[in-house]
């Protein structure tokens, strides 16, 4: 409270944004039977083939907006108080450290990183929640967690055995795809510290030999210097 976000200006929409917010009702009507998915397919298409011409209206409206966006963000964070300002930074950096989170999340999944090993419980949820009787997803979870709760080791041990081999099928894909990233050059995607700095074989003897050469250069030097 007191930060105001709500008043904040609203940032202008891009040159496409504006195009399909224009276009999306005309594309609607022509095309009733399609999903939302396949009408921005079409609208995508649509701006791709539009004339440059017709696209730099787009444009300049964009430019006009984001002169006016400048000129109320300076009026607005002028009337900020110090406390209200540090909380929209804040609030900011949240949003960007979301945003890069699900970029992040989006680019694993288009390289195409194994899925995770699943808990016993994990295994027990799936299987069983469709079935289980309550009023709302959460309800449904509190009561199979309870029910998990209360059940005996040998009731839990096929899915904790499932939850093992799972565990394993994470490890060997892991392992592939790992050694798959190094020779993408996508070291950064690495679990561990240890396999980023893991090298190809080839390439580890290879710089450890010219550090051996130089090494005995150095010496040779320095044994010639002291004679």
């Amino acid at each position: 409270r007191g930060s105001s976000s709500e008043q904040r200006p609203k940032r202008p929409l891009t040159a496409y944004l504006r195009f399909v917010m224009d276009n999306r009702p005309a594309f609607r009507e022509k095309n009733p039977e399609a999903s939302n998915t396949e009408l921005i397919k079409k609208l995508a298409g649509a701006w791709k083939e539009l004339p440059a011409s017709q696209k730099q209206v787009y444009e300049e409206a964009r430019k006009t907006d984001w002169k006016r966006y400048g000129e109320q963000m300076a009026a607005y964070k002028a009337q900020l108080t110090p406390a209200q300002a540090a909380a929209l930074k804040e609030e900011r950096r949240r949003q960007l450290a979301k945003r890069k989170s699900i970029r992040a999340k989006r680019e694993l999944n288009q390289l195409g990183k194994p899925k995770r090993a699943r808990s016993g419980f994990n295994i027990f949820l799936s299987e069983n929640f469709q079935q289980t009787e309550g009023t709302s997803p959460v309800a449904k979870l509190k009561k199979l967690f309870d029910t998990w709760q209360k059940m005996s080791a040998s009731q839990k041990k096929p899915y904790l055995q499932l939850a093992e081999d799972d565990k394993v099928r994470y490890e060997n894909e892991m392992k592939s795809w790992e050694a798959k990233m190094i020779e993408l050059g996508r070291e950064d995607l690495l679990r561990s510290k240890k396999q980023r700095l893991k090298k190809k074989p080839a390439e580890t003897a290879k710089q450890a030999a010219t550090a051996k050469a130089s090494s005995g250069g150095r010496k040779a030097k320095l044994k010639k210097s002291e004679e």
